[in-house]
């Protein structure tokens, strides 16, 4: 299947196909990834720290659709605006499994080379997420 761009291919790939293998062939070995923390609030870096935060929210969201709906290409940056629907099935986000479906949107800048993603910058609407599992989140 042929794909318009790299972010088409990795949303497809990674989200809605569940190939963690995909993970190592779209990103770079010393890719970062900001906007999306570890568990000690730093950008993730390389793959295998990728995968981790993937198999969390993927367990915890097995049934995730991410469809794009907007992309845009300038020089070695791509740009996609996506929707994500979702059914929350696991306990990886810290509380039981709530059955509730969520949809959110999100933006994701991801800058290319040699095929492989060397840093992207993700802005996805979790408050909007949380808030449609029922969860309270208190003000700062």
């Amino acid at each position: 299947m042929s794909h318009p761009s790299l972010l088409h291919e990795w949303f497809e790939e990674v989200w809605n196909n569940g190939r963690v293998e995909a993970i190592d062939e779209l990103m770079a070995p010393n890719a970062i990834a900001h906007g999306i923390v570890d568990d000690h609030g730093n950008d993730l870096r390389g793959p295998a720290a990728f995968k981790t935060f993937f198999h969390k929210f993927r367990e915890s969201f097995p049934d995730i659709r991410i469809t794009i709906l907007d992309h845009l290409k300038d020089g070695d940056k791509e740009v996609v605006r996506c929707s994500v629907d979702a059914t929350h099935q696991g306990h990886q986000l810290g509380f039981a499994p709530s059955g509730k479906p969520v949809t959110f949107t999100g933006m994701c800048i991801a800058r290319v080379e040699n095929k492989q993603i060397v840093e992207a910058w993700n802005n996805f609407d979790f408050l909007t997420m949380y808030q449609q599992l029922g969860l309270q989140l208190q003000a700062i």
